[in-house]
């Protein structure tokens, strides 16, 4: 019934390539998705006895012991969660090049937070909340030390902000625009949730998570608007990255 309702909703998407644009954004995506590779901090031994007293207070309250099976289904509801953008593309799906324009501005979005969050994955060291209670679990050995953030919390909340700002820019007058924000930011949650209940996460872990790909997911489409040339230019340059921002 859904997707009956929005494909009801046919409209030209807002949305469109710019060459010089989407080269530097592409290129630019494609740099950073590359720099945990060549980023790998391990700690040298193998912590024992940790305390939980070490931990700030903000996320103290919510550390949990290991549960494998709340583990695995957040970690693998946060890959179907990053093919939620689908929806936005369906209602205007016959119009020329509106796959290809969305299949780009994703992608960029999706290269910026990988390449993010896992660079801070792998250059910061913090043990993961299970540590504090029953020390490294079986298949654990390679990321107990990688708490920080969140990898599936990072791709749920970015397929949530992306078909939000999507969403609502495409449809502005539909009805379904607030029932799409709340129903996908609401199964990131669930995910986010579920990692911080498993205890393979801290709470600030997901909230630099949602943060970051919440940025990416707003900010990616938002320089794909058409007629946006005047209001929104990205100029590189020699020394560094001139944002041109006009009102």
């Amino acid at each position: 019934m859904f997707l009956c309702a929005i494909t009801n909703i046919f409209s030209q998407t807002v949305y469109e390539l710019n060459l010089k644009k989407d080269f530097f954004l592409g290129a630019l995506s494609l740099g950073i998705s590359i720099t945990p590779f060549f980023v790998n901090n391990k700690p040298d031994n193998i912590p024992v006895n940790l305390n939980k007293n070490d931990i700030n207070g903000f996320d103290r309250p919510l550390m949990f012991s290991y549960k494998k099976y709340m583990d695995l289904v957040s970690d693998n509801s946060a890959y179907a969660l990053a093919l939620l953008p689908i929806i936005a593309v369906i209602p205007n799906i016959k119009e020329k090049n509106t796959l290809l324009t969305y299949l780009v501005m994703y992608s960029e979005a999706l290269l910026f937070t990988y390449g993010t969050a896992f660079t801070l994955k792998n250059a910061v060291i913090r043990y993961r909340p299970y540590m504090y209670f029953d020390g490294i679990h079986d298949g654990k050995r390679k990321d107990y030390y990688k708490s920080f953030p969140s990898g599936a919390a990072s791709f749920s909340f970015l397929g949530a902000s992306f078909l939000s700002a999507a969403f609502s820019r495409e449809f502005p007058e539909s009805k379904m625009k607030l029932p799409v924000i709340i129903g996908s930011y609401s199964l990131a949650l669930t995910v986010a949730s579920l990692r911080i209940a498993s205890g393979a996460h801290f709470l600030t872990d997901v909230l630099t998570s949602a943060a970051i790909s919440s940025l990416y997911g707003w900010l990616i489409p938002s320089f794909h608007l058409r007629n946006n040339n005047e209001k929104l230019t990205i100029i590189p340059a020699v020394n560094g990255i001139i944002f041109s921002i006009s009102i």
